[in-house]
């Protein structure tokens, strides 16, 4: 896949639509990592919506720091532990709601070496082919949490380099890993993409 050399950073606005766009329209777009003089990263090819209190498996629940950054500032890192794993979502929701998209899977197109190193796997399939692996090639963890990602300041941001993804490339599924979900299917994912953290579901 040919991508321009530059790209245009989201805006906080782009943050600021239902949750479950949010999700849906970050595949496709680039997630950098700044790390000293390089750069990792690649394209977003899985994501899940998280929503506030009334969403059984949100983080909301458990109340706290979760809670407000869910309901807080969008466009900027949520980051939390799991087990020996960083999760890393982007707060996305419209004004007077919560919610935040998990990123659970990239197609690694920067820095790929650095981040089979970082791993220590050879697989360019298996480097950030679910949550805490993407966190731990890009080196993501609790000092991200709350900072923007409309921003290169930091070291980490979102950007969009023009890869148009139409509707029939995506597929939708669970939420995987919890224990009580909602009726819709809040999964987003790049069908025939061999990135993902789960393949799809044989119909």
């Amino acid at each position: 896949m040919s991508l321009p050399e530059k790209g245009r950073i989201l805006p906080r606005e782009f943050y600021s639509k239902a949750t479950e766009h949010v999700a849906r329209d970050l595949l496709g777009k680039i997630l950098i990592r700044r790390v000293g003089k390089k750069f990792l990263g690649g394209i977003i090819v899985e994501t899940e919506a998280y929503f506030g209190s009334e969403d059984p498996a949100s983080r909301a629940k458990r109340g706290g720091d979760l809670k407000r950054t869910l309901y807080g500032e969008v466009g900027v890192a949520l980051v939390y532990g799991i087990h020996t794993h960083w999760m890393f979502n982007a707060v996305a929701h419209p004004e007077g709601k919560g919610g935040a998209v998990l990123l659970r899977a990239i197609q690694p197109i920067l820095g790929i070496d650095e981040m089979m190193k970082i791993r220590g796997c050879n697989s360019i399939y298996m480097v950030a082919s679910g949550p805490g692996r993407l966190t731990r090639a890009l080196r993501i963890d609790k000092r991200f949490h709350k900072k923007p990602l409309y921003v290169k300041r930091y070291g980490l941001w979102i950007e969009d380099r023009g890869i148009e993804i139409p509707d029939s490339q995506i597929a939708r599924d669970a939420r995987i890993g919890v224990s009580e979900d909602l009726d819709e299917p809040y999964r987003f994912f790049l069908k025939d993409s061999p990135y993902l953290s789960r393949p799809p579901k044989k119909k």
